[in-house]
């Protein structure tokens, strides 16, 4: 499953289903991603393997 959108689907709503606050801090500007949001990309970038590190060195 390296299809990132369908992904991130299925986690949003997997975690939707477990905590149904969108963001866990107050904040005056709205975010362009809400927390659950978030932690869904980051969950699907260590799941599919794609690294900040990794693109770094590849991007040098």
């Amino acid at each position: 499953m390296n299809n990132f959108i369908a992904n991130y689907r299925k986690i949003v709503e997997t975690l939707r289903t477990i905590e149904f606050k969108e963001n866990f801090l107050h904040q005056i500007r709205k975010p362009k991603l809400s927390d659950i949001e978030l932690i869904a990309v980051d969950l699907i970038a260590e799941y599919i393997g794609i690294d900040s590190e990794c693109y770094s060195k590849a991007k040098s």
